[in-house]
């Protein structure tokens, strides 16, 4: 630890959040290898359009990804007006991510303007009253006095700057430690989602485009009950396993989506290949809609695979299909 804190959030590290590290790391170290870091153009945009409909959906918008998906291509969406202009003010706020310094409380203000715009009054400033969450008409958590909000906000912001503890704990530590002081008159739940993505991202970039949103929609009410946990118990533990096991779900299932568009990938070099054994790297670019490097990753894929091999040079030379993939 570079800097000493003056508050460090409770928890409690198990053998099972051991165990979960080490495999999301294994998983992470996968990707990192087959995707640069990135998933395709098009399987981002459809993993930020899963987030922001997931995300929205735990705070009762009704819209779909379809209807997510019209917003975002400018399209008329027939809905109520306040679900559509949070949709709008999630695309924005989500555009921002790659910009947004998760350790600046300017930047976090500034984001929560665009998440809030239009809808409340306070965007983009702590709340000033007292607020409680409720389930039906049960008080399940009373936050800090409205005054402390800035005090506990900055010293959460600088554990997480300066901790030692790995990301994808500090991330989720950071995440319940969010809910717990409740900042916000309104939104808090998708800032603290959007703020553990920013958080993650700093520690790998891949993480702009998972949509870990999804399964925590999936296991909502888990959510809520892994949060109630803790703030009887004071301590995060719950909390970090559950969004571990988000965490663990939505890598998997950007896995097995990246091993499918590879398959696709390679079937289609492999067939242009058959029809023309001279072409060029450029002309497979054009043909199949992948970057230089793309094409030159599948083809070293298929080459080490021996389903093709490269007869003579770069120049001149031609590929020989050896056997069908």
């Amino acid at each position: 630890m570079s800097k000493k804190l003056t508050y460090i959030p409770p928890f409690t590290i198990t053998n099972e959040i051991t165990s979960l590290v080490a495999e999301i790391c294994e998983i992470i170290g996968r990707l990192s290898t087959t995707t640069n870091d990135l998933p395709s153009p098009k399987l981002r945009k459809q993993n930020r359009i899963k987030t922001i409909q997931a995300s929205l959906a735990i705070e009762n918008n009704t819209l779909s990804i379809d209807q997510v998906t019209d917003i975002i291509d400018g399209k008329r969406v027939l809905g109520a007006p306040n679900e559509i202009q949070e949709v709008k003010n999630a695309i924005d706020a989500y555009n921002l991510l790659l910009e947004l310094n998760p350790f600046s409380e300017k930047d976090l203000l500034k984001a929560h303007k665009l998440m809030l715009s239009e809808l409340v009054s306070e965007n983009g400033r702590y709340r000033k009253g007292d607020v409680g969450v409720f389930d039906s008409t049960k008080c399940i958590h009373l936050a800090p006095p409205a005054e402390r909000v800035p005090f506990l906000i900055t010293d959460l912001i600088k554990w997480a700057k300066f901790t030692s503890v790995h990301p994808l704990i500090s991330s989720c530590v950071f995440h319940y430690e969010f809910e717990f002081i409740h900042p916000f008159a309104d939104g808090n739940g998708r800032m603290g989602r959007m703020w553990q993505t920013l958080l993650l991202m700093q520690w790998k970039p891949i993480f702009a485009w998972i949509p870990v949103e999804t399964i925590v929609k999936e296991n909502q009410q888990q959510y809520y009950n892994a949060i109630a946990v803790c703030d009887k118990l004071g301590d995060s533990a719950t909390f970090i396993d559950f969004m571990l096991k988000c965490i663990l779900s939505a890598l998997k299932d950007l896995e097995k989506s990246n091993q499918k568009s590879n398959q696709k990938s390679n079937q289609k070099i492999l067939k242009q290949i058959q029809l023309n054994p001279s072409i060029s790297i450029r002309e497979l670019q054009e043909l199949v809609g992948l970057s230089e490097s793309g094409v030159k990753k599948v083809l070293r894929q298929l080459r080490n695979d021996g389903i093709i091999k490269r007869i003579g040079g770069a120049k001149g030379g031609h590929w020989e299909v050896i056997h069908n993939a």
